[in-house]
């Protein structure tokens, strides 16, 4: 059942507003001057009995229009307040649904972050096994160096040696060639000119040469 509530309204403000008293089957009301006034018999039904009729009697004194325009008022606050709730309540929804959405969106920063992270940390447990090997490399390259230094002061210092030897090759004539060793001239003189290339060469070579 739908209730007309402003046409209820309307008829409680035009009709006598009461209090409303019952006595009997007489319904009194009090003006606004205090003066008690007879506003209506309720008369007895052929189907209804007294004490229906009594009952009858009390609920229209009951439903006066002071007591409909309260319970409309109340039924209005209330109607107000259920606005508000639900208000409210679409209010509560939207941001659910904005803290939901900005939850979620967190969530996935959260997991960009971290596969961020474990692929830095890949590229950083990369990276230090490049600069271990690059270390273990140099390492490797300044052992050969020193090595190789080694060596090659091993070499100046024998260059260094062999250049500050004096060779003991005494130049000596044909003649003296012959008479030592007693043999022709041929041979005397092939001799000397061997040992004179020889000197020529360890002169060359940075060699002293003895008696020169």
């Amino acid at each position: 059942m739908t209730i007309d509530k402003q046409a209820l309204r309307e008829a409680a403000e035009k009709a006598t507003r009461g209090p409303w008293e019952m006595e009997r089957e007489n319904i009194w009301f009090t003006d606004e001057d205090g003066y008690t006034k007879h506003l209506a018999y309720v008369q007895q039904g052929d189907d209804v009995d007294d004490k229906q009729d009594h009952y009858n009697t009390a609920f229209i004194a009951a439903a006066n229009p002071a007591t409909m325009l309260a319970l409309l008022d109340e039924n209005l606050q209330l109607q107000r307040e259920k606005d508000a709730t639900e208000a409210v309540a679409l209010a509560l929804r939207d941001d659910m649904r904005q803290a939901r959405e900005q939850l979620e969106a967190a969530e996935k920063r959260i997991a960009d972050g971290s596969k961020r992270i474990a692929e830095l940390e890949k590229g950083h447990q990369e990276a230090a096994k490049q600069i271990n090997s690059w270390r273990r490399l140099a390492k490797q390259n300044i052992a050969e160096r020193g090595k190789d230094i080694s060596e090659l002061e091993a070499a100046r210092q024998r260059i260094a040696e062999l250049e500050a030897r004096a060779v003991n090759l005494p130049k000596r004539s044909v003649d003296e060639v012959m008479h030592l060793s007693g043999f022709s001239r041929d041979y005397a003189e092939g001799w000397c000119a061997g040992n004179d290339n020889a000197m020529h060469e360890i002169r060359a070579a940075g060699i002293k040469v003895k008696g020169e």
